[in-house]
């Protein structure tokens, strides 16, 4: 039927006819020529130096090393500035391991060079004739493998036991080629400073440990192959967030963190206040410190910002400002939420990335979602090879083929009345019944993704305005407004976005319905007053984004910090 097939269309070439633009639909090519959909940024070229010069040093003991005759040139070059005073040095990129064993032939163009090496023992195994370090500095995956004879000057921290994992080290030897099969190229030490000691008690040891029990040693985790693999990934999606939108003309916001509005009407906020006495101990400050009216509620005309205040759970409605003034704008920064849920999907802190597009309507909305998440997977793909393999062997199996997947097919896209209908149909029990106007829970989700349409990214649209927000723009059937949630495999609902209301009279009407106080949004009002606009936009819980890119099952596990309920660790 014509319908059946207009609901499955893809969702990347439904335009806005007004306002459509081309930026989209010509950003992102499928069929790329080269296998790297972004170069890297320009580099200044990194001058190698045989050792660490004195300027470098970072402890009374590595200065006493490094200070022994052996440098040939300083990497600070100072210049004398009058009497007194000299101009600050260069600032040069260290040279790491990723540097190193990162290029094609895995470190063998490097043979020979006399190199240092930073980082902190990861194991260490002492044999007869010659012992073996494994060190990791954090800039990848791989260990550079450190092979060391007795005549090695430092030999002796070995011996004493200075030399232990998790202590960290300098090292300076020459590259050769490894005799082993798990890398191509070891260092050859010559002499190896311990910089710090470690504690026999240090808890990351060879042995597996859970990761419920990192969690408790989050200030380490990020030492483990899985934790710092997590980490880089993470860096690389926000780098390619910021890139993908300002490729794409948009304006980055910061939206403030501190409200007295609540974008979602949920009313789980924190409550940010200085009501509670701060010149001693918070757990000691006596319930009738707090300032009461005559009618013994708290008097929050005392309070510092002369009523209620919270940390924000979306920067949506301050991006909107800037949308129809900027055009295009994106806000990426923390969020919070007072939802006391224990489940492996939530946090009460995260991030959410949030654009807003001017003169745009829902297909546009769903445009720029489908073309940012192909984006920064594929981004991912090509700059986090090491990682993505690691996650794929030890995380989940056929991860890359998955997020493969996402980066080359096309997006279907279904109405949600479609969407209760494929589920009733299903020949499969869900634990939450369903029916016309409830919300899609994550089993449904995922049913739709990853059955119904074999993996493939599905974008539900047009849900029943009772589920949804106040100020998504109403459809013209009465019943359902312009939103959508992009559903992806394994984590379910991924990205969810709408077309703003940009009628007053709908806004205000909309307002009143959920009993919201028009005087808390006048300033959301006003955009409606002066030069509204048709605009769209969609918001992105970071976290998420991270759990489907590595495969994370716990959401706890892709922020360094997590804060969950009664955990605030750290």
């Amino acid at each position: 039927m014509a319908a059946a097939a207009a609901a499955l269309a893809p969702a990347t070439p439904l335009r806005y006819k007004p306002y459509s633009t081309l930026r989209f639909l010509s950003f992102y090519s499928k069929n790329l020529t080269t296998p790297r959909l972004s170069p890297p940024l320009p580099r200044r070229p990194f001058q190698f130096h045989s050792t660490v010069p004195p300027k470098r040093c970072f402890c009374s003991v590595v200065s006493a090393a490094l200070q022994s005759g052996e440098r040939t040139k300083t990497e600070f070059q100072e210049k004398k500035v009058g009497e007194m005073g000299n101009t600050v040095g260069e600032f040069r990129k260290k040279l790491k391991i990723a540097d190193i064993k990162g290029g094609p032939d895995g470190g063998l163009d490097r043979v020979g060079q006399t190199l240092v090496v930073m980082g902190w023992v990861r194991t260490l195994r002492v044999q007869s004739s010659v012992t073996f370090l494994e060190v990791n500095d954090g800039s990848c995956l791989s260990n550079m493998q450190c092979v060391m004879n007795s005549d090695a000057e430092g030999y002796d921290q070995v011996e004493s036991g200075l030399i232990a994992t998790g202590a960290s080290i300098w090292v300076q030897g020459t590259l050769v080629a490894s005799q082993g099969a798990k890398q191509k190229v070891e260092l050859k030490v010559d002499k190896v400073v311990v910089v710090g000691q470690s504690d026999p008690s240090y808890p990351i040891q060879k042995k597996k440990v859970s990761r419920e029990f990192l969690r408790t040693k989050a200030h380490l985790r990020p030492r483990t192959n899985t934790f710092g693999a997590v980490a880089r990934v993470r860096n690389a999606l926000a780098y390619a967030t910021h890139k993908f939108f300002q490729e794409n003309g948009f304006v980055w916001i910061s939206s403030p963190i501190i409200t007295a509005s609540d974008c979602e009407g949920a009313g789980e906020q924190f409550c940010v206040t200085t009501l509670i006495p701060s010149s001693r101990e918070a757990t000691d400050s006596p319930v009738r410190a707090i300032p009461n009216t005559k009618d013994g509620l708290i008097d929050w005309s005392q309070d510092f910002f002369g009523k209620p205040a919270f940390l924000t759970v979306s920067g949506q409605l301050n991006a909107e400002t800037y949308a129809t003034a900027l055009s295009d704008v994106y806000t990426f920064g923390p969020t919070f939420r007072a939802e006391n849920s224990n489940t492996t999907r939530h946090l009460a802190e995260f991030w959410m990335i949030e654009p807003e597009l001017a003169f745009a309507d829902l297909n546009d909305d769903t445009a720029c979602a489908t073309a940012y998440l192909q984006y920064v997977v594929r981004h991912v793909l090509d700059n986090c090879k090491e990682d993505m393999e690691f996650f794929n062997t030890w995380i989940e199996k056929g991860i890359i083929d998955r997020l493969n997947d996402v980066a080359e097919k096309d997006f279907v896209q279904l109405p949600y009345t479609d969407a209760i209908e494929l589920l009733l149909k299903a020949k499969k029990k869900f634990e939450f019944p369903l029916k016309w106007g409830c919300d899609l829970q994550s089993e449904h989700e995922r049913y739709i993704t990853e059955e119904a349409f074999n993996g493939c990214p599905v974008i539900i649209r047009d849900y029943p305005k009772e589920i949804k927000a106040f100020y998504m723009r109403q459809n013209d059937d009465g019943r359902t407004v312009a939103a959508m949630d992009m559903l992806v495999p394994r984590v379910g609902e991924l990205i969810g976005g709408s077309q703003r209301e940009e009628r007053l009279e709908y806004l205000e009407n909309r307002l009143d319905e959920l009993k919201l106080s028009k005087e808390s949004y006048w300033w959301y009002l006003d955009l409606r007053r002066y030069g509204s606009v048709p605009h769209a936009g969609f918001g992105l819980g970071f976290e998420r984004l991270v759990q489907f890119a590595t495969g994370i099952e716990n959401i706890r596990d892709t922020i360094p910090f997590p804060r969950t309920p009664g955990s605030a660790e750290f």
